[in-house]
């Protein structure tokens, strides 16, 4: 009698728990885009300190993705999720109770901290426990998830702003937006303990009967044991070669790929994203002039990101990632400038936010997902772990810089009085279009392409490299998987 190869319905129970770090770190995320207002009149913030009580955030993010490797070898991923409930859960309760800029910054830091070290362990459990032909759907569902969050948070922005004076929000509304935080943290803190831990975790610690037990509930015992077997080949070699790796700064090839993968990472934050997801009804009130449609309206932009999201999980294995993210540039630069020709005509109504939709919705199904799926891709097997390193702290880098600098841009006088609030758009705008041209220069297409032929196939696209790497790449098989 042939037994089950994977115990498909226990990996995505535990899959969704896990991924349920994915709603906190989107709800993290967005939950300040309705504080942020309110907040800096309670507080009597000048614009850098809106800034600053918004981009903090990011440096517990790259202190967070760090060291959380460290961490999540010594203590255990399943664990390490769990400190980041716990972190989660501190950060919303102590800035929502903060009095003065100072504390509102240090636990909003913290849980900053829990979203770079989530952003890294999450991908990082799931991959170790779910089946090869199952870890993309299961990866694609913490990104679908991170999303929701998003839209979830603006929902309850508009829910506690909604037929509320002013003065209430001002004193006492932003605190009710950032402890709503706590009921999906309580529930992600409750669920983690009945995951598993990683059977890889347990095979690098000596565990082996544990990895096994945990392997053979994922599938069937003889199953299991061939995996483990596997596993444990795997980490001879890559132990034996460890000392022999060169250092990747010193490596010109490995240098040239790792420089992509940055430039991917800083890309997609200078699109403009983060201000809308930051920043969004302090954005729209320079065309409604209400905080609560402001609230309102930002709904429609969770809903497109969404929406977005869940069309490039349908497209990307289908159309490739070189069609979404070239056309999704241009497509995100014409919604930008079309929204900042409204601002700078004052138009008011819906018209300015059809633009926002249009951007949000088409970075969505491009960049969104595109730029985290190649970065995971695009580095070879030998610089991998490192070089994701490099690159999501590039990303955090750049996001703390467009969100420092985003408020001292909207509430400057002469920018202001210029553009009407449309500087940042037109700025990102030409970020995107310089990511239409970098994507078709640089970037090979990755579909079908497995992880061993990836070097070649990105030193193809170099003009020092691509002559020794042409025979190989015109010659490399490629195998389209369904």
């Amino acid at each position: 009698m042939s037994q089950r190869k994977h115990n498909v319905s226990y990996i995505l129970f535990i899959c969704a728990i896990a991924s349920l770090s994915g709603v906190i770190l989107g709800y993290d995320a967005s939950v300040i885009s309705g504080v942020i207002d309110p907040l800096t009149e309670h507080l009597s913030l000048s614009p850098a300190e809106s800034g600053w009580a918004v981009s903090n955030v990011i440096l517990g993010c790259v202190i967070g993705a760090w060291g959380v490797g460290y961490l999540s070898d010594r203590c255990g991923r399943k664990s390490t999720l769990i400190v980041t409930a716990v972190l989660f859960i501190i950060s919303a309760v102590g800035s929502a109770l903060a009095h003065d800029l100072t504390d509102f910054v240090i636990y909003r830091m913290i849980g900053g901290l829990a979203v770079g070290m989530a952003s890294a362990v999450t991908p990082l459990y799931i991959a170790e426990v779910s089946p090869k032909d199952l870890r993309g759907r299961m990866l694609g569902m913490q990104q679908m998830l991170m999303v929701g969050g998003q839209l979830t948070v603006y929902v309850v922005n508009f829910l506690i702003a909604k037929g509320m004076p002013h003065e209430w929000l001002v004193a006492t509304g932003w605190r009710w937006m950032l402890a709503s935080g706590l009921v999906p943290c309580a529930l992600f803190l409750l669920l983690a303990f009945f995951m598993p831990e990683s059977p890889r975790w347990y095979a690098m610690r000596g565990k082996q009967d544990k990895s096994l037990k945990v392997l053979g509930s994922l599938s069937n015992p003889e199953h299991g044991q061939r995996l483990h077997g596997e596993i444990m080949r795997s980490l001879a070699s890559e132990q034996a070669q460890a000392r022999k790796k060169p250092g990747i700064l010193q490596d010109k090839k490995a240098s040239y790929i790792l420089w992509i993968g940055c430039a991917i990472a800083v890309l997609q934050q200078v699109s403009g994203i983060n201000i809308l997801l930051y920043f969004a009804p302090s954005l729209l009130q320079n065309v409604t002039g209400n905080t609560q449609d402001s609230l309102f309206q930002s709904i429609f932009l969770g809903a497109a990101l969404l929406a977005g999201v869940v069309i490039a999980l349908f497209a990307v294995d289908r159309l490739g990632r070189l069609p979404l993210l070239r056309w999704g540039s241009l497509g995100c630069a014409l919604f930008l400038f079309f929204t900042a020709w409204t601002f700078m005509q004052e138009m008011k109504g819906y018209l300015p936010i059809v633009g926002l939709v249009g951007f949000v919705l088409v970075f969505g199904l491009s960049w969104s997902l595109g730029a985290w799926l190649l970065i995971s891709e695009i580095f070879p097997n030998r610089m991998r772990a490192v070089a994701m390193g490099f690159a999501f702290c590039s990303m955090w880098a750049a996001n703390f810089i467009v969100t420092q600098s985003f408020p001292m841009m909207n509430r400057s006088p002469a920018l202001m009085a210029h553009f009407h609030g449309a500087f940042p758009l037109l700025l990102c705008g030409g970020f995107s279009l310089i990511a239409f041209w970098f994507v078709g220069r640089f970037l090979p297409e990755t579909k079908g392409v497995s992880l061993e032929h990836i070097e070649p196939l990105m030193l193809s696209k170099s003009r020092r490299f691509g002559g020794e790497q042409a025979e190989i790449s015109a010659t490399q098989p490629v195998s389209h998987t369904k």
